[in-house]
């Protein structure tokens, strides 16, 4: 009988179908073809993060239902935490820095807070903690996952829009946008988008996907208004629309 259950579960496994994600999601709208990312690109791990399945509301931290659900095309699958923490620029830090932690990059994780202290995850695997802008070594090395959330966690404690933007580099020429883009507007509280897609019609138009958290800290949700595909000349009626503008696109 174990025998038999253990082929099942193997049949089931390898037969289970592969993760919905962004790329499977949202089809191209007509007319238009979608712009590759290279390979391995931040850009490229965007396009195939995994979503909840259809229909799945954006919650808030606490369980409830966000109150920008009415703009939720689809849920990434990805941790909100428990605590009021993961909001709109935590959000953009968190994607960019699981993109870099699984590629292993861990020397390319870093942050600056609002008060300008660098907080690079490498000092923090190593046993060092934040205390009053310095690092102090107070427990042993750890490169495991609990502790990279741990580190991300103290990121969105002393980190928001306003060092975000700083750190950006600013898009010259914004018919060149691309996946793994951000609008931006550092603030109390200030917001921020990432672009997770883009697509490109014969006249070179660009249309792309957005996603964003927000307050209070709720799931990563990948937008809609009057459909998923958003534009830079194009009106929308989503909370903080007026950031998506030439005059707020940045990049890592």
């Amino acid at each position: 009988m174990k025998a038999l259950i253990t082929c099942l579960l193997l049949f089931l496994h390898i037969n289970a179908p592969a993760p919905d994600n962004v790329l499977k999601r949202f089809a191209v709208p007509q007319g238009y073809h979608r712009v590759a990312s290279a390979p391995g690109s931040f850009g490229a791990w965007l396009q195939e993060l995994p979503l909840k399945p259809t229909g799945t509301p954006t919650k808030t931290y606490k369980g409830d239902i966000a109150r920008t659900d009415v703009y939720t095309a689809a849920v990434i699958d990805m941790s909100v935490g428990n605590q009021d923490l993961q909001q709109c620029a935590d959000a953009v830090m968190r994607l960019r820095g699981e993109y870099l932690y699984q590629q292993k990059k861990y020397s390319e994780i870093s942050f600056n807070f609002t008060s300008g202290f660098k907080c690079d995850y490498e000092h923090y695997a190593k046993g060092y903690r934040y205390k009053n802008d310095h690092w102090v070594l107070k427990a042993k090395p750890d490169y495991s996952y609990p502790t990279f959330l741990n580190y991300m966690n103290l990121v969105f404690s002393y980190a928001g829009t306003l060092s975000l933007q700083k750190e950006l580099k600013t898009v010259t020429n914004p018919a060149e946008v691309k996946a793994g883009d951000v609008f931006i507007h550092g603030g109390s509280p200030g917001h921020c988008f990432i672009v997770l897609d883009v697509v490109e019609n014969a006249a070179h138009q660009k249309q792309f996907l957005l996603a964003q958290s927000f307050m209070p800290a709720q799931n990563i949700q990948v937008l809609k208004y009057d459909s998923p595909w958003f534009a830079m000349d194009k009106h929308s009626g989503i909370l903080y629309g007026e950031l998506i503008s030439k005059d707020y696109l940045k990049r890592f």
